[in-house]
């Protein structure tokens, strides 16, 4: 009897034992819930969906997705995004640079000087000066001495390129009004007909400009 006892004794809390132990919740360490998390998010966001989009902006907006990039001849001459140096009086010239020394794609950024800063004051009044010398009685259009706040804006306003419109005309030998309708050719108008401004690009303009002379 005793011994008997001690055995349904022992089954029992046998029985107590597995039965706390399937009770029991399976508790995972939260620090490997967190890795695992960050390996998925990892390989999900930073690598999938920035090669999908890729893919999907290279099929399709090809030109777009590789850079607005503009070819002369099959060789890259530059991008519809990013002005470049023009000074001769042959050509268009984009709008003031203080991208490092001047349209420096690497230093894209203003001047941060004030409106009554007197080193922008001067500036200013000197580039209007000479301007207003070029076409004497014609208002100077402000994209002509104001610089954009990259300093690497490729487009001017139609009422610049028309303002520049005599000298290139003068230093190409063409008339002022062959010069004039090949700006309204290069005039992008407001996108969808109510955003942004109407727009010229210089660098486009000045290689049609170089197709008109030959």
């Amino acid at each position: 009897m005793h011994s008997v006892s001690i055995h349904e004794e022992s089954a029992n809390a046998v029985e107590r034992l597995a039965a706390h132990v399937q009770e029991a919740p399976v508790v995972h360490p939260i620090w490997w819930t967190a890795v695992r998390f960050t390996l998925v998010t990892a390989v999900l966001f930073g690598l999938c969906y920035p090669l999908l989009m890729t893919g999907l902006a290279g099929l399709l907006f090809s030109h777009k997705a590789a850079g607005s990039l503009i070819l002369h001849n099959g060789q890259v001459i530059g991008s519809e995004l990013i002005a470049q140096s023009f000074t001769s009086d042959r050509y268009f010239h984009p709008r003031p640079s203080a991208a490092g020394n001047g349209y420096d794609a690497t230093s894209s950024g203003g001047s941060n000087l004030a409106q009554s800063n007197k080193t922008l004051v001067t500036r200013i009044q000197g580039d209007i000066d000479k301007l207003a010398a070029q076409n004497p009685g014609r208002p100077v259009p402000i994209d002509m001495v104001t610089t954009s706040g990259s300093g690497l804006d490729p487009d001017i306003t139609p009422d610049n390129a028309y303002y520049q419109a005599p000298r290139v005309a003068k230093a190409r030998g063409l008339s002022e009004d062959a010069v004039r309708k090949l700006i309204d050719q290069q005039t992008t108008q407001r996108e969808w007909g109510f955003l942004g401004e109407p727009r010229v690009n210089v660098l486009e303009l000045n290689l049609a400009l170089d197709q008109l002379s030959k």
